[in-house]
């Protein structure tokens, strides 16, 4: 065995507000035309959220009442000053993603993974954390010692290949008023035993608020960014990945559409050659449509990728098959892209 460690932001974290104020919008623009280009990006802190990047849209969205929705339903204060800097996309880039030439939107490499340890085809720990983030967000609204800003760590015994055997160390940082800690701590390893219990996972110690203190947090104790956290997004440090974030973006660009097909590729191949875990590596060339390559890992090696996966990882076949101009990404951005 091996100590290895995962973690995850929860949705009051300031990086992950700021994705979610990006799918937001995008979802916005995406209602009222499916044909938009979104390219949008989030800063938030001290008293200001600013919103820059590109669309190109025939929707007419009030930004600023989208963001105020956002901070709302994650807690926050909604007295920000909102400053929207938008543009349009480049006519450039629009040039190899129009509906004729039904090109990438990006260049590069995106990964998808899938493993046979749970039924969710996803690492235990994963779901463990993802698990805790939606226990916190129920709780910080019922109970008003709990605040919005937070994350958690699982440093555990795991296998050479990775399968959770135990929890040596369970770590929370949650935001909370600092007037009643020893029950709260409480009911935080509370929420954790009872759900590391259905999975027999055994937790030999936590570490809670380890500065001590945790009631400043937000964007008055931190600023916070769209795309900060790709890692929690995608498998929190169990795959590789190609680096591009997913938030605000629209499905024509692949570092976004080509990581949740790649996903189901993964899947899809752990269940026809029964493996134990799968790896897909997906690459293409800003305005092409082909990509330039598939590459599939796995516990049983390299495994060739059948010749109509290239079809059907074409930008436009992905948004079509996937319904991708109609999914909610505001959704998909609360508790990292890969739940299920």
């Amino acid at each position: 065995m091996k100590l290895y460690s995962n973690e995850i932001v929860f949705r009051g974290h300031p990086d992950k507000v700021c994705d979610q104020i990006s799918d937001a919008l995008l979802d916005e623009y995406l209602k009222g035309d499916k044909n938009s280009r979104c390219g949008i990006e989030t800063c938030g802190g001290k008293g200001k959220i600013f919103i820059t990047g590109e669309v190109t849209s025939k929707s007419k969205v009030n930004v600023e009442e989208v963001v105020k929705k956002v901070l709302e339903d994650v807690g926050y204060d909604t007295s920000y000053e909102i400053i929207n800097n938008l543009g349009i996309q480049s006519s450039d880039i629009a040039m190899g993603t129009n509906l004729k030439v039904k090109g990438a939107g990006d260049q590069g490499m995106m990964y998808g993974f899938a493993t046979n340890e749970t039924d969710k085809y996803l690492p235990l720990s994963m779901i463990i954390l993802q698990e805790l983030s939606k226990e916190y967000d129920l709780l910080r609204k019922r109970d008003s010692r709990f605040k919005s800003d937070g994350k958690a760590q699982i440093t555990g015994y795991f296998t050479d290949d990775l399968r959770l055997m135990k929890i040596k160390t369970f770590t929370i940082s949650y935001q909370n008023t600092e007037l009643d800690r020893i029950n709260t701590d409480n009911i935080i390893k509370e929420i954790c035993t009872n759900i590391c219990n259905k999975y027999n996972i055994e937790i030999e110690e936590f570490l809670i608020n380890p500065t001590g203190r945790f009631k400043i947090g937000g964007f008055a104790g931190d600023a916070g960014l769209t795309g900060r956290k790709i890692l929690v997004d995608n498998y929190e440090s169990f795959s590789k990945v190609g680096g591009g974030a997913f938030s605000g973006k629209d499905p024509s660009k692949v570092d976004r559409s080509a990581v949740y097909k790649a996903r189901l590729v993964a899947v899809d191949y752990l269940k026809k050659y029964n493996l134990e875990w799968c790896e897909v590596q997906i690459s293409y060339a800003i305005g092409k449509r082909s990509p330039l390559s598939i590459s599939i890992d796995s516990n049983i090696g390299n495994i060739e990728p059948n010749k109509k996966l290239y079809k059907e990882c074409e930008p436009y076949n992905i948004i079509k098959d996937l319904n991708l101009l109609n999914e909610c990404y505001y959704e998909r951005s609360k508790f990292g892209h890969f739940t299920n």
